[in-house]
């Protein structure tokens, strides 16, 4: 599998629909916008349903966005958490997240996104971490190179949060032992949402230093690029247009500018960004375009 500097550097494009298919559906929603690369859930996203693919529907899908070059990523649904107390949620969270693996091995995608999740309630959060590590080290085991990644993806601290903080990576990676194929998607949302000082001068790029001091270089394997509707620290995940919320465009060029996301793609979750000629995306693609290197 080619190293993300031997690709495109930050490949840009969205959460699409499936609708009629992988193939039908998820490719044809990003051919309309544009998209250089696609992340999709593979089922419903508000249910526990292990929904098996068709195998033809998988391979036309691996055979057009091969041709196309175009990068794919799934996201876990979203009642996985697998800090939960309800044994029955853990359960099912755990079965999810190895469906969404293999199917991932399946379509051809690099990379299964699932949240880093939540204790639910106070005083919970070693036995939470615990948890975690006892599912995802097994699935993290039977990885290679070129197996997709499993990404986390920190939350915008609401209630109980295991991981929304930069400097909660350290806790989380380290109940994992650092395992080298747990990656990392930072959702620009979330952290801010978090506290992250995202909006200020630097910010975003402090932001970065610290996640490759914690995991090492090759741990950024996405980003989710989503401004915000609320103001830092507001703990609330409420997406908002490129430039039109609370984060700014100035993080979006601190990401494009540094090394660390050289090649990583980037997955607008934005009002609109499914939608041909969104701005979000023609903004994203300039501010690409004006941090090129000269060469």
């Amino acid at each position: 599998m080619p190293t993300l500097t031997e690709r495109v550097r930050n490949p840009i494009g969205t959460h699409v629909l499936t609708g009629k298919g992988l193939a039908e559906g998820a490719y044809q929603n990003a051919c309309k916008v544009g998209a250089e690369t696609i992340q999709v859930f593979c089922g419903n996203p508000r249910g526990w349903a292990l929904s098996a693919g068709d195998p033809r529907d998988d391979r036309r899908f691996r055979e057009l966005c091969a041709e196309a070059q175009m990068r794919v990523f799934i996201h876990t649904p979203y009642l996985v958490n697998l800090g939960s107390p309800d044994p029955v949620c853990y359960q099912n969270s755990v079965a999810l997240v190895a469906h969404n693996l293999k199917r991932a091995a399946q379509i051809g995608a690099e990379g299964v996104v699932v949240h880093t999740g939540s204790s639910v309630q106070p005083g919970l959060y070693d036995a939470a971490l615990r948890q975690v590590r006892k599912a995802l080290l097994p699935m993290l085991d039977v990885l290679d190179d070129n197996s997709p990644w499993l990404l986390l993806e920190p939350t915008a601290g609401q209630g109980q949060s295991l991981c929304s903080r930069v400097e909660e990576l350290a806790p989380y990676l380290e109940a994992l032992n650092f395992h080298p194929r747990a990656g990392i998607c930072f959702d620009t949302c979330h952290f801010f949402a978090a506290g992250e000082p995202l909006d200020e001068p630097g910010g975003t790029t402090r932001a970065l230093d610290r996640i490759v001091e914690i995991g090492g270089p090759d741990r950024l394997r996405l980003v989710h690029a989503n401004d915000s509707m609320d103001v830092r620290g507001a703990r609330r995940d409420r997406h908002e247009k490129i430039g039109a919320g609370h984060v700014g465009v100035g993080a979006f060029k601190e990401l494009f500018a540094h090394q660390a996301l050289a090649g990583v793609p980037f997955i607008l979750e934005t009002p609109g960004s499914r939608t041909p000629g969104d701005p979000s995306t023609a903004l994203l693609r300039a501010l690409r375009s004006s941090s090129a290197d000269p060469m």
